[in-house]
């Protein structure tokens, strides 16, 4: 059983909430809160931060006692995400931005098991132009001795167009040759779904490693896409009303997870 009110002592004494019923605080999601709790302040005081990183676990294990992994997505989660893991001996994933090398490293630093980042190519995207160096990417995930983070690139990514004229089964075989674990096909923007075009385009070029549809998969669709594709990638679609940036609906995960287990 968890102890929230001593959770909430333990904030208050570090001073890591702050209250504006006033002029809330607005989130990322759009969400309005009189409450902000700065997760980061909390990591400077070790007895602090491991009671809460027990409780953390104590709620995992109640609510979600058959979890397989987890996940950071903030900045502020990653450092939780991880110690929460460790202290439950699961596999832990990080969530970071356009990066490889940054994601390779931090994957190998919180014990994560795999990577999923634009690593060949070059794209503009809406956030800046996208070219990262293929062989410095093999080479950090060596460098590391960390062999075993797989590696998953983005070849048509989500929020960019491809600048180099080269066609998707061009940029499928390359991905292949420098030695990566697997590829995945986007559609324009989170949530959105991918062509399926691009998809067998893949597929017919890439043999050796699988092919993921990276977004827009939901439980509709779910058992047409991997007649085709060899995995998925879903966020949005596990999302209250299906919204990138809603919490998780329960509801959704069960029923994408169902529909998958029905297509097999």
């Amino acid at each position: 059983m968890t102890n929230e009110i001593a959770v909430a002592e333990k904030l208050l004494q570090v001073a890591a909430v702050k209250l504006s019923p006033n002029d809330p605080f607005t989130w990322a999601s759009g969400w309005k809160s009189p409450i902000y709790c700065d997760n980061r302040k909390v990591l400077s005081f070790p007895y602090v931060r491991d009671f809460i990183k027990s409780e953390m676990c104590n709620v995992i294990f109640e609510k979600f006692g058959e979890a397989e992994t987890l996940a950071g997505v903030a900045t502020a989660g990653i450092p939780w995400g991880a110690m929460a893991a460790d202290q439950l001996k699961l596999p832990y994933s990080v969530n970071l931005l356009w990066d490889p090398i940054a994601s390779i490293e931090a994957a190998s630093a919180s014990g994560a098991s795999f990577v999923r980042e634009v690593m060949c190519g070059s794209f503009a995207s809406e956030m800046g132009l996208l070219a990262p160096d293929p062989a410095l990417v093999a080479q950090t995930r060596t460098r590391l001795k960390a062999e075993h983070i797989a590696l998953f690139t983005n070849i048509v990514p989500e929020f960019a167009s491809a600048l180099e004229g080269r066609s998707v089964q061009q940029r499928a075989k390359a991905a292949e040759y420098f030695g990566f674990d697997a590829i995945l096909i986007s559609g324009p923007v989170a949530g959105v779904p991918f062509s399926n075009e691009d998809l067998l385009a893949a597929k017919e070029a890439a043999k050796k490693i699988p092919i993921f549809a990276n977004t827009g998969v939901n439980a509709k669709t779910i058992g047409e896409t991997l007649k085709i594709a060899d995995g998925v990638i879903a966020g949005s679609s596990m999302k209250i009303d299906g919204k990138t940036f809603n919490p998780v609906d329960p509801k959704r995960v069960i029923e994408l997870v169902e529909s998958a287990n029905q297509s097999r």
